[in-house]
């Protein structure tokens, strides 16, 4: 018997998040797995949705963790042979009026944002199924971030050749720059969030161009998007959306229906490609 089809999306007890995973356990014809670092929260999450009339299933999975990633990947390659939708989620942000030294909001946003994802899908990309689906949810602050770039990085990160260890070289070089205090006169934004989502739409063209030199017949669609300006904990009550209207967007990408080629690499917002 073929293994059933799953979903999986990162920090999901919450937020956007979890109305992704509630959007998917109406419209995904698969298991659903809702993922937390914190597995009180997480089950809760689970309870709550169930109550509802759904079903979601539940595994611990915190993106910063190393082990806790490859325990993850090894569970859904052992039970599902794979994973047909990953949306990688998680992510923090400081608050503006938080007072933490820029270097050290550089080090930790980056930490979860670019480069725990990063690992998140350089574990979990070789067990994406056939015909699977990948979103980033990354942020238009990415776009606006860039923009603010010097010519000479705004070149870099929207080149077509930049491979992922530069890419992974300008990460780095942003934090250190942050914490030597010397980011603005090396072209870089004061804005550690906004350069942390500019790397996770940069890295999302660099796999998504992997994918189709790499396996080319899979079919593999793998996308960033932004959900938009959405009331959550990292956001705050003033934002513009609500969680299920800022879900729209990646789980119209979780979706894609099946022999579908675009968008592929893409940054999408409001379900279509943006310029990036």
């Amino acid at each position: 018997m073929a293994n059933p089809k799953v979903a999986l999306v990162t920090g999901s007890n919450k937020g956007i998040g979890l109305a992704v995973v509630r959007a998917l356990c109406k419209e995904f014809a698969g298991h659903v797995y809702l993922t937390s670092r914190d597995v009180g929260r997480g089950t809760a999450a689970v309870e709550n949705l169930k109550a509802e009339g759904l079903k979601p299933s539940f595994h611990q999975l915190e993106i910063t963790d190393s082990e806790s990633v490859r325990a993850a990947r090894d569970y859904f390659q052992e039970y599902y042979g794979g994973v047909d939708v990953l949306v990688n989620n998680a992510a923090i942000a400081f608050k503006m009026a938080d007072t933490t030294p820029f270097g050290n909001q550089a080090e930790v946003t980056l930490k979860t944002n670019f480069f725990a994802t990063r690992d998140m899908c350089n574990v979990f990309l070789p067990i994406i199924k056939p015909g699977g689906r990948v979103v980033n949810i990354s942020s238009g602050l990415g776009s606006t971030a860039l923009s603010k770039c010097s010519p000479e990085l705004q070149a870099r990160f929207r080149s077509d050749d930049i491979t992922e260890e530069e890419l992974v070289a300008l990460m780095e070089r942003f934090v250190k720059e942050a914490q030597e205090g010397v980011h603005k006169e090396r072209g870089w934004p004061s804005t550690a969030y906004g350069v942390s989502k500019t790397g996770l739409t940069v890295l999302s063209r660099i796999h998504a161009r992997r994918l189709r030199q790499g396996r080319p017949q899979d079919d593999i669609l793998l996308n960033a998007c932004c959900p938009g300006w959405v009331r959550t904990d990292m956001t705050g009550p003033n934002a513009t959306k609500s969680p299920e209207e800022g879900a729209i967007t990646p789980v119209y990408l979780a979706l894609l229906p099946p022999g579908e080629k675009e968008p592929h690499g893409q940054f999408v917002s409001e379900k279509a490609v943006q310029p990036w």
